[in-house]
């Protein structure tokens, strides 16, 4: 009888040693799953920031790329249309003409050969959104006419593309405004490039991301801000053309005297 005591005891001791009670079981689940969420996290920041890097550099080089058509050209390339296959789009003539979509267009990156591009030749974020562009029409569209800055003179040109910290106190009409005097980054601007950012293929999330989609001549950069907080969230990326870096660089290439 002791011993069957004992061999019964010395099994539930082993048995126990062996393995773990529901108990131990679920607590250490929970403790994974913290840990797991933890590292969950920090790697989707990093993903996000990877896409911001890799968005920035784009268009950077789209800038570049502008410049580099203009000094080719003598001229800045007009937006690309929704509908013109990722080429600078025309009212009439190429060149010769007012552009279709000036601020509300996108980066015409067949006319640029720049990428990389979707499947219909529109150049691309890091999160597969169509990158924007828009150019000025001031002076009678002479920075996107053949020869027209030349013919204006560089005393006279005057570009006018407005980028703001914030859309709050802009004023004017449409698509002529203008940012509070306190808030603006740049008025003279013949050229903007900007990404909609991750939540580009849903549209504006706030009064600053609407501001951007407005086909106005003002444009908002700002610190980019979470996602999902909707009165306040900001992930656009904007970058401008220099009216001085242009010039000189067109002087400098025997395109304007």
């Amino acid at each position: 009888m002791l011993a069957t005591v004992s061999t019964l005891f010395r099994n539930s001791r082993q048995t126990r040693a062996a393995g773990f009670t529901l108990l131990e079981l679920a607590v250490v689940m929970f403790i994974l799953a913290l840990l797991l969420s933890s590292l969950l996290v920090p790697l989707g920041t990093q993903v996000d920031q990877s896409n911001i890097n890799t968005t920035q550099k784009s268009l950077d080089d789209i800038k570049e790329a502008l410049i580099g058509f203009a000094l080719a050209n003598g001229r800045l390339p007009c937006p690309a249309s929704s509908t013109s296959a990722g080429a600078e789009s025309y009212v009439g003539a190429v060149g010769a003409s007012a552009c279709t979509n000036n601020y509300d267009g996108f980066v015409p990156a067949v006319t640029l050969g720049v990428s990389p591009t979707d499947n219909q030749g529109y150049a691309v974020d890091a999160w597969g959104n169509r990158i924007r562009y828009a150019a000025t029409t001031s002076n009678s569209n002479a920075f996107t006419t053949s020869n027209g800055m030349n013919t204006t003179g560089m005393s006279a040109l005057a570009p006018d593309l407005r980028v703001c910290s914030t859309s709050i106190g802009i004023t004017g009409a449409a698509p002529n405004t203008n940012c509070a005097t306190a808030n603006t980054l740049v008025n003279s601007a013949p050229a903007v490039v900007y990404s909609l950012g991750k939540n580009g293929a849903s549209g504006a999330a706030s009064a600053d991301e609407t501001e951007n989609l407005s086909a106005h001549r003002t444009f908002v950069s700002r610190t980019i801000t979470a996602t999902g907080a909707t009165a306040t969230e900001f992930d656009d990326i904007v970058i401008w053309i220099s009216p001085n870096i242009l010039l000189n660089r067109m002087v400098a290439a025997g395109k304007l005297p």
